[in-house]
This record gives structure tokens, sequence and C-alpha cells, in this order.
């Protein structure tokens, strides 16, 4: 690899990081498409880096959220650990998908939750909701009400989606967490990054011990990944809620089209 092609994979890996990172979402969404199309990975490779990538965005973004004190933790390790099995069995679901298929797949999935951001509804609280208080670094209040088993239940398949697709899960988890668990925003996606942390690595450990993580590719986009986690942790305190919500379906739409476009042969793909 050149000096400029190493260069090129830091800097994309900076702004995925800091992407990533305000959005929650982990930036696995972007990295997926960007090394089947622009790297041509084969589905398998493309999906155990993107998760080693995804593992080391959460980990820095999750360093930062906690110093805000976003996380809610009691959640967290819940739906962590809700999403271990289904992270271990995706891994091996991946290696049975066509590149055609995984990307109609992929897309259709992206563009389904861009839809249900984009209408803005969230769902009532259940009658099994607790009331839960965090009050962040900078002293802002956020009071909300969840189902805790509810999110357990969504967090097993959030695993098995996130290893088949390579996406950590974020890009799932944080509109569920927002439309039907009914969290802020700012804790929806730094939980959702804290919960990536710890599935994304046994995602990622899977699909290393498969032979299916570029380790040149993910040492030098990880690098970027690294700062700008931390900077995307800070711009997201400046940020309004709808504001990221606005910019996390309008990002999910456009990557889902590219990517049904892709397996469908339209357009110079």
């Amino acid at each position: 690899m050149t000096a400029l092609g190493g260069a090129t994979l830091v800097a994309l890996g900076f702004v995925v990081g800091a992407f990533g990172t305000l959005i929650g979402a982990g930036g696995g969404f972007l990295l997926v498409p960007l090394l089947l199309l622009g790297y041509h990975f084969q589905p398998a490779d493309a999906v155990g880096t993107s998760l080693a990538l995804v593992f080391l965005n959460a980990l820095s973004g999750s360093a930062a959220y906690l110093r805000q004190r976003r996380v809610d933790l009691s959640l967290g390790w819940k739906f962590a650990a809700a999403t271990v099995p289904g992270a271990i069995g995706g891994a091996y679901l991946t290696r049975a998908l066509s590149s055609h298929l995984f990307s109609l797949a992929f897309g259709a999935l992206l563009i389904v939750i861009a839809l249900l951001l984009f209408s803005g509804v969230t769902a009532a609280p259940s009658a099994r909701a607790d009331a839960r208080q965090i009050v962040d670094a900078g002293g802002e209040r956020h009071v909300y009400h969840v189902d805790a088993w509810k999110g357990v239940v969504v967090s097993v398949f959030v695993g098995i989606l996130s290893s088949v697709f390579g996406i950590g899960g974020g890009v799932i988890h944080v509109p569920f967490l927002i439309v039907v668990l009914s969290l802020p925003v700012h804790v929806a996606t730094a939980t959702s990054h804290f919960v990536l942390s710890i599935s994304t690595f046994v995602g990622a450990v899977t699909f290393l011990a498969l032979g299916h993580v570029s380790l040149p590719t993910a040492g030098l986009t990880g690098a970027g990944i690294l700062a700008g986690a931390q900077l995307g942790a800070r711009i997201s305190t400046r940020t309004s809620p709808v504001a990221i919500r606005r910019v996390l379906a309008g990002a999910l739409a456009l990557v889902g089209i590219r990517m049904i476009l892709h397996a469908l042969a339209v357009g110079p793909w």
C-alpha cells in the first residue's frame, strides 16, 4: 500500500469516527459500503473488518460519553449481554450470503430504519416501563420511562443483524431506543455506543478467528477513527436531538439507496 493510500484510510477513519460517534451508530453503515464498493472486499471480509473498526470507534466514543455521564449503564449492560449470542451466530451466517443478496438486504434494512426516523414517531411507554433519570456532566437532566425487557429481546436480534451486516448494531439500536423505547436522543446515542463497544468486540474476534479481518486496513483506518470519535462526542454536546435524528435518517437513506442500486447493477456503482 502506498503512503497516499494509507493516509487516505486514516482520513476516512477520522471522518467516519466523528460522524459515527455523533449519531451513535458507530459508522459501520458507512464502512461496509465503502469496503464493498470502493475497495472491492468480499462480504465476509468487509463485515469482519468493519466490525473491528466499529469496535475501535465505539470504545473511543464510549470513553468520551462516559466522561459526559450520558450513558445509562444499567440498560447498557443488559442490552450488551443480549447481543453477544447473536453477534457470534451472525458471523457464521454472513459467510453464506452472496454479494448481491447481501447488498440488497443491507440497503433495504437501512431505508426502512430511515423512514421510521423521518416519521418522527415514538411509542408510548408500556405499563411495565420504569422511570429513569440521568443528570449529565453539564447538569442537564434527562427523565424517561423504559421497558428494559423489551430492549433485551430486541437486542438479541440486533446482535445477529450487527454481525450479518457488519454495522455493529448501532444503526439499528439507536432508532429502536429513540422510536420504541422513547429514550432521549443524547442518552440513546451514548448508551448505544457503550453497547457497541461490547457486542462488536465479540463479533470482531469471531471474524478474526475465521480469517475475515484485514489487519492493515483496520490498523490504518482505526487510527483515524480513534481520533475522530473524540471529536464526534464533543460535537454532540452542541447539536440538537432533532438535528441528530434527521442527519442519521438522511445518511441511512442515501447509503441504503446506493446499496440497492449496486445490487441491481443500476448506474455507475
